[in-house]
């Protein structure tokens, strides 16, 4: 019986890093291909939503942004120890294709895929190279970009993949778009991990503020971290409006495809989300973020027309009423940026990834579609 080639993949312990990583893990399983998945220890408890089959290696990484001296004093030999750790699981496997998804623990293994020279090729989600693929992004075969244009190292040539998103948004793709009107309408308001608190101290009353005719008709479904969901579920009731607040919400594609708006911070999964469903959008750019990679995150929906983009030091609460009543008084010109968010999605952005993967392994590698992912 034929080898079947293996992928190994190195993702970070965050959901930007994971999702798109899961969505390349699930699409080379269909091709026939096998798959490992490298990261470390706080980066294998985001890894629930993998397929069973997906054998996750740990290793050890470090960062030197947390901890205390001491700490930081060991990461180089940490990193030195997942290094040697990853090159001799990778001449014992012998991968045909090393693809990193970014965040620290994936250094080990470009790293040692470097070192044996491996096929390998690294995927940014941000419209800035976060620091561990910018460290990388010479020393790889393809550079693979969510966001366009994404800003590279002098020389450094990226191809824009795009994206890849769950398979519950894509079965959400182009979702007819039901433009507001004298009926109920909702708001979808997604804060993110980082930085959610600003929206919820501000999101409320900026609807409540909204001319009453238009009010009545809102229902809300808003993310607030634990700490100030009490806080805003009893805002929302004292104004009377429906509003569902929770810290998470398992259904966000669904919920997202029957918003009327969106109010969300511009993190690469919410961008890919909201431009593959194709909703209007308020992206309030996280201000804290690395090289300010969520303003370009959410530039190519502002230029499209799909999105107003709000600096988070201009997120006023009488300025927000204002760009809410404008979308949502308005059903064409908010039908037409939900079209203009659909002319910017790429829900073809994993098989656009599993091109360069299998580019990369050359013709020997190359399998034949399967059903299961077993």
């Amino acid at each position: 019986m034929a080898r079947r080639p293996l992928l190994t993949i190195a993702a970070g312990g965050t959901g930007g890093h994971m999702f798109p990583a899961q969505a390349l893990a699930e699409a080379m399983l269909r091709r026939g291909w096998r798959v490992k998945l490298s990261t470390d220890a706080r980066g294998a408890r985001y890894t629930g939503g993998f397929p069973h089959v997906v054998e996750i290696e740990q290793v050890s990484s470090a960062t030197f942004a947390r901890g205390g001296l001491p700490g930081k004093a060991l990461v180089p030999f940490r990193i030195a120890g997942g290094v040697i750790g990853a090159a001799v699981k990778m001449l014992r496997d012998k991968p045909d294709v090393v693809v990193g998804f970014g965040g620290y623990p994936t250094i080990p293994a470009m790293a040692a895929a470097t070192l044996l020279r491996k096929p390998r090729m690294i995927h940014e989600q941000n419209g800035v190279l976060g620091r561990v693929n910018r460290i990388f992004a010479r020393r790889v075969d393809k550079v693979a970009c969510g966001i366009w244009p994404t800003d590279l190292p002098a020389g450094v040539d990226g191809v824009h993949s795009g994206n890849p998103v769950r398979q519950s948004v894509l079965d959400r793709a182009s979702a007819g778009y039901i433009a507001p009107g004298d009926y109920p309408m909702s708001i979808l308001v997604m804060g993110g991990s980082q930085g959610a608190r600003i929206l919820s101290d501000v999101v409320p009353p900026a609807i409540a503020g909204l001319p009453t005719a238009l009010r009545r008709h809102v229902r809300v479904s808003h993310q607030a971290r634990d700490e100030d969901h009490d806080r805003v579920a009893d805002y929302y009731a004292s104004e009377g409006i429906s509003a569902d607040v929770q810290s998470f919400f398992n259904d966000v594609p669904d919920r997202m495809a029957e918003a009327q708006l969106v109010i969300s911070r511009a993190g690469a999964s919410s961008v890919a989300d909201i431009s593959v469903i194709g909703r209007p959008s308020i992206l309030v750019p996280l201000a804290i973020a690395t090289g300010d990679h969520q303003s370009a995150n959410a530039r190519a929906l502002a230029e499209a027309g799909a999105a107003i983009r709000v600096p988070e030091a201009r997120l006023e609460v009488g300025t927000l009423t204002e760009q809410i009543d404008a979308v949502l008084s308005n059903p064409d010109g908010a039908l037409q940026m939900a079209q203009a968010a659909q002319s910017v999605g790429k829900p073809e952005a994993t098989e656009a990834l599993v091109a360069l993967v299998e580019e990369l392994a050359g013709p020997a590698a190359t399998q034949e579609p399967t059903d299961s992912l077993s």
